[in-house]
């Protein structure tokens, strides 16, 4: 496996762990707040391996 194939990997497991931060702050309105932003943090990293290459 390269690199890349890891780092996407690693960074979907993020998402999962952000998903499953958020299921379990229902409720709680500070922590669904960091679990929302730790969710938009790991799909903001995501972003460039998606990305055309000029």
């Amino acid at each position: 496996m390269d690199n890349t194939k890891i780092n996407i990997i690693g960074w979907i497991l993020f998402l999962i762990s952000a998903i499953g931060f958020i299921m379990s702050s229902i409720g709680n309105f500070w922590a669904m707040f960091g679990s929302i932003f730790f969710f938009i943090g790991c799909v903001a990293f995501l972003i460039p391996f998606f990305r055309k290459q000029k």
